[in-house]
């Protein structure tokens, strides 16, 4: 699988995610600008991968602070954190990373301001490398729940591709190929900017892990005829409670899971766990441009010229809907996460 990002010659380079599954390209950002405008523009996205490359947006922006006090260069690095903060407001890991990057400021008063530089450069990477990590365990812990011959629903994309690496729901799904199992998977198309479609069945298909492409609204159906064995979604923000924001979508399936007595698993780091949020009614959901709604890729428009549009990008899932949360720390399930997660 190719990088989703990377630190390069003085670069962050992105995979383009609006450009596939039509082609692979990169964009080099030189600026931290450019790198917001990523996050913002879909080019990049996913939870974690957002989370690494904010905090590899601020060692870059880092660089061009020309300053000669600590004082003035720690503000300076608090502005970019600031501009990248407000791209996109549900996905709690790119604060959580961009806290950390604060933090190694902090740490480092009183040292040269160019080792200061290097060392933000230093800590993204171990953002990013401590990522795959939590996400090959999750894939661990997660595929001791997948049984052989299993028909694994998922929707939008918790891969490679919404990671720096292996992927959280996709993590339990490699995990478990990788043992041996003959699984299959049903990956939602999930609209409107069809991360399912373009981006789920893709890295799925690089792997050679057998998919099969539905539209959204086919779940119920292929539940009721047993087609379905389980589901398994990642999570932008997990509150206290075990609530659990997720691209649009994920409700209704959590829902018509529980109606079939089908279990209903979240993967995702601890570093989505929210505890500062009590529960997912606190959780601020983006809402899109509309035109993601009224045309597909640059199309024409598939609805009449001045219809209202909802476009919200996230929905949240009560905790009673979730069979069980999969964290590099184990199965756990809803009500547990502030014991297992306080420290």
């Amino acid at each position: 699988m190719v990088p989703t990002v990377e630190w390069r010659d003085g670069a962050v380079r992105i995979l383009d995610q609006s450009r596939l599954p039509g082609a692979v390209e990169f964009l080099d950002c030189r600026d931290y600008h450019t790198v917001a405008r990523a996050i913002k523009e879909l080019r990049v996205r996913g939870a974690p991968a957002i989370g690494v490359t904010a905090a590899m947006g601020v060692a870059l922006g880092a660089q061009f602070i020309q300053v000669t006090e600590y004082e003035d260069f720690a503000q300076g690095v608090l502005e970019i954190c600031a501009h990248l903060a407000a791209t996109r407001p549900t996905a709690v890991n790119l604060f959580w990373a961009l806290e950390r990057m604060k933090q190694t400021v902090a740490r480092s008063r009183g040292k040269p301001l160019e080792d200061i530089k290097r060392g933000l450069i230093e800590e993204s990477q171990r953002l990013l490398d401590d990522d795959i990590a939590v996400n090959k365990a999750i894939g661990r812990h997660g595929a001791e729940l997948v049984a052989d011959g299993h028909a694994i629903l998922t929707h939008c994309n918790a891969g490679a591709l919404a990671t720096a690496g292996y992927g959280t729901a996709l993590g339990v799904v490699r995990a478990a190929w990788e043992q041996g199992k003959k699984i299959r998977v049903l990956a939602g198309e999930t609209r409107p900017v069809l991360q399912g479609a373009r981006l789920t069945v893709w890295e799925l298909m690089q792997d050679r892990i057998p998919v099969t492409l539905i539209t959204d609204n086919m779940a119920g159906a292929l539940m009721k005829l047993g087609r379905i064995n389980l589901c398994v979604v990642g999570a932008d923000r997990i509150a206290a409670n075990g609530d659990v924001a997720n691209k649009i979508g994920t409700y209704s399936i959590a829902v018509l899971a529980m109606a079939h007595g089908i279990p209903f698993y979240v993967a995702a780091p601890h570093s989505t766990i929210d505890l500062s949020t009590a529960s997912g009614d606190q959780i601020q959901i983006e809402h899109r441009m509309p035109q993601e709604v009224i045309s597909v890729f640059g199309s024409p428009p598939i609805a009449p010229v001045g219809v209202e549009v909802l476009n919200p990008a996230f929905d949240v899932t009560p905790a009673d809907y979730v069979t069980a949360i999969i964290t590099e720390r184990g199965v756990v399930k809803p009500h547990e996460l502030p014991e297992r997660f306080r420290s």
